[in-house]
């Protein structure tokens, strides 16, 4: 959890340097809004996969990120994020004369994100980091078993697409947006999500 958040705050400071030493007038001579620190929700569908099996559910989270820009088009930031599934997912069969079940619990994530300005208000992007995700692994059978409660670390990617809702008519600093994350964690059990996020932006 401590390297996550390390890497999420090197990662925007770095971003944030970057984005600075940028000519102003260049930036936002397109009438574009991906630029400065956004917040946003996230929620959607869930899927944890191990042993062979997958559970589906509803999850949430949220996100942490700034952006900056390169030219016209190019917007290029860093996140952190945090996603859950509700009341949690376990996958559980039958093992060695008993059942072993798997949970996953709490995801955490420092990514990169890179994008493409499709139109001023419309952002199409792609992005790649890091993960570490809590999980429990029990087996029980009639002689005993075990349990063991960890965490393991992976990688994620992930894209989608990005619409601002500032314009021309409204100051109001919301944007929408859609995408995929796959992360792959080094148990070798994996999570898919296809999430929608609504957020805010603070130049």
């Amino acid at each position: 959890m401590r390297s996550v958040l390390i890497v999420a705050i090197a990662a925007l400071g770095f971003t944030a340097t970057a984005a600075q030493a940028q000519d102003t007038a260049t930036t936002s001579s397109n009438g574009t809004s991906f630029r400065g620190i956004r917040i946003e929700a996230n929620a959607g569908g869930d899927r944890f996969q191990s042993q062979g099996n997958h559970n589906d559910k509803f999850g949430y989270g949220g996100t942490i990120g700034f952006d900056g820009q390169i030219g016209e088009r190019i917007v290029i930031g860093a996140e952190g994020s945090y996603w859950r599934a509700s009341d949690w997912t376990e996958n559980c069969s039958a093992a060695s004369g008993g059942t072993v079940c798997h949970k996953s619990f709490d995801e955490y994530g420092a990514a990169v994100r890179a994008g493409v300005l499709a139109t001023p208000q419309l952002l199409i992007f792609a992005k790649g980091g890091y993960v570490n995700n809590e999980q429990r692994k029990r087996l029980d059978t009639p002689t005993g078993g075990y349990y063991d409660h960890f965490n393991t670390d992976g990688y994620q990617v992930g894209g989608g697409v990005e619409y601002s809702l500032t314009g021309e008519q409204t100051r109001m600093p919301l944007y929408a947006n859609v995408q995929y994350v796959y992360s792959q964690y080094s148990d070798h059990t994996a999570r898919q999500r296809v999430m929608a996020g609504v957020g805010l932006r603070f130049k």
